[in-house]
């Protein structure tokens, strides 16, 4: 798995899900066939905005759709490794449920029966971890 995805998933997990990092330092561990425990520990930590590195956790709240457009332009990787969005339209792959109706039909990729709606906002997600991240 590339690093970029890694970095995506540990940020969506830890800020935009506000799960604990070690659950997915451990969970990449057990399953990375080129897993390095200090690499692996050290990246989760750093993703998180838990370890020394003294910078703030908006710098490593990524967004996912953003990080699809700008390191995955023309779709190449999604449409690889997630087949349901292999003939959505390149405007909308990163966010498909903000695809019409007649696009979803016709892309053959229906959010909500041929592909999950998103599990959290975002937006407000981002609010949310930067109020935990917040120093009282």
């Amino acid at each position: 798995m590339h690093n970029r995805a890694r970095l995506v998933v540990g940020s969506f997990l830890t800020k935009d899900l506000g799960t604990d990092w070690r659950w997915g330092e451990r969970h990449f561990m057990r399953l990375l066939i080129d897993g390095d425990e200090a690499n692996n520990n050290g990246n989760w930590q750093w993703i998180a905005s838990v370890g020394v590195d003294p910078q703030p956790a908006y710098r490593r709240l990524y967004n996912p759709a953003r990080h699809q457009e700008r390191y995955d332009p023309d779709g190449s990787f999604v449409r690889r490794y997630v087949p349901e969005l292999r003939d959505v339209p390149d405007r909308y792959l990163a966010e498909p449920w903000t695809m019409p109706e007649e696009v979803q039909r016709s892309a053959g990729c229906v959010i909500g029966t041929d592909y999950p709606e998103p599990i959290v906002d975002h937006a407000e997600a981002r609010r949310a971890a930067l109020d935990r991240y917040r120093a009282p």
